[in-house]
């Protein structure tokens, strides 16, 4: 038992000896040349202008967070499908409880009126 620890041992400090060796490497054949406007902020290629503060409204961050739900939904969804065969009948039930819960999101999203944009 001990045997197959010292495997896994040696694979994690390997791994991070590569890691390690990967950021050395890089930092050994990185050559810069810092300036003024290098060091400058940059983001989209518009230069910055005033403050770097702005509000954003909540209604941006909700719609994020549906994504996010229907996001995983998709990622749980879709292999599933693809399988569904071999599972049998305690999956598909399992399945549908899941989609219960995020059908309940949606229409609890809807009732509050979340998912209109004005």
């Amino acid at each position: 038992m001990s045997e197959s620890y010292g495997v896994i041992a040696a694979i994690v400090v390997l791994g991070l000896l590569g890691l390690v060796g990967a950021f050395a490497l890089n930092k050994a054949l990185t050559i810069t040349y810092p300036t003024a406007d290098k060091l400058k902020t940059y983001e989209s290629g518009v230069d910055p202008v005033g403050e770097g503060w702005a509000q954003v409204h909540i209604r941006y961050y909700l719609f994020a967070y549906l994504y996010v739900i229907f996001a995983v939904d998709a990622v749980y969804l879709f292999p599933w499908a693809t399988i569904f065969a071999e599972l049998g009948v305690a999956t598909l039930i399992e399945m549908f409880v899941f989609l219960a819960f995020v059908a309940v999101g949606l229409l609890y999203a809807y009732r509050k009126g979340i998912l209109s944009w004005t």
